[in-house]
């Protein structure tokens, strides 16, 4: 039985996937990993990580073409801020038999593609806390007033970043009728943050796979992995999540622009530049950020 890790990627994040890469490779260096092209424009990304971590590129690129043109169409152009992000679904038809898929405003911090375990007693896993945080980015208050989920099913919302499943458990024709669905009753889901796929890949798995498992669940409880999340404790270089005293397996930068600044910096940028001579904060600026912090510099000066 084949087992690997399925990320999504163009030549617009080659920075995010290196670290994405780089930590996995650290921990792991020989589970297989397919990059499925965000859009057409992924030439420079796939050289270098063919070259630099053995990473192949999905083989059926038309497919992928085929499957992300039929699903735009069930809702109409234009419905989605970011529809490419459906392209992953091509995880169902690729090489693995189980899988795990990871966005690539990811580090991991352990042999990640451990969690691929638990699909030995359960069909779908997930790996985060999105259910501790109500149906917002998810759902609207549609679907408890219409009894479209239970409040026991909603407890199973998940991230779309990190999951894993197994191959063939969702068909075409599950994708094309499960969009359907949804395009049918928009109101049921909440896309004011401008989510894509999220709402409509929770309702699908919902919906259609019953074996479900969050291994923020297991016996002992499990670590958490926002970056934007205020409790994570910092022992080194390690971070731990006091509520279950565990360090974190991965941590995910979801919802927040990755730049000097922002929240772990500093773990991404080590993971971006292992092995490499590190830069300077200042040269990886922005020129948006650049310009903040030029006009914060014209406003003191104007003070004193």
């Amino acid at each position: 039985m084949s087992r690997g890790i399925y990320i999504t990627a163009n030549d617009r994040v080659i920075d995010q996937t290196i670290a994405l890469l780089n930590s996995i490779r650290l921990y792991d260096a020989d589970t297989p990993i397919v990059l499925i092209p965000y859009d057409d424009n992924y030439q420079e990304i796939a050289k270098i990580l063919k070259e630099s971590y053995g990473v192949q590129v999905y083989e059926d690129l038309e497919f992928i073409d085929r499957l992300s043109k039929q699903l735009y169409q069930i809702f109409g152009e234009g419905f989605f801020a970011r529809p490419n992000q459906f392209r992953k679904q091509a995880c169902w038809f690729g090489p693995f038999d189980e899988f795990i898929y990871i966005d690539t405003d990811i580090v991991v911090f352990d042999k990640i593609a451990n969690t691929i375990d638990y699909l030995k007693d359960n069909d779908f896993i997930c790996y985060d806390y999105q259910h501790k945080g109500g149906i917002t980015n998810v759902f609207s208050s549609k679907v408890i007033e219409e009894n479209v989920f239970s409040q026991e099913e909603l407890q199973d919302m998940f991230n779309g970043g990190f999951w894993g499943s197994k191959k063939g458990l969702i068909s075409e024709q599950i994708l094309y009728d499960s969009f359907t669905e949804c395009a049918t009753h928009p109101e049921y889901f909440d896309f004011s943050q401008k989510t894509s796929d999220q709402p409509i890949i929770n309702y699908m798995i919902l919906k259609r796979i019953p074996s479900r498992f969050n291994i923020v669940r297991r016996a002992g409880g499990a670590p958490g992995s926002w970056a934007g999340s205020k409790h994570f404790q910092r022992q080194g270089e390690q971070i731990i999540d006091p509520n279950v005293n565990q360090p974190l397996e991965y941590l995910h930068w979801a919802g927040i622009r990755i730049q000097p600044g922002c929240a772990y910096w500093d773990i991404w940028k080590r993971y971006r530049y292992l092995n490499e001579a590190m830069p300077d904060d200042e040269s990886l600026r922005t020129p948006t950020q650049k310009n903040q912090i030029q006009q914060l510099k014209e406003k003191v000066k104007r003070w004193f």
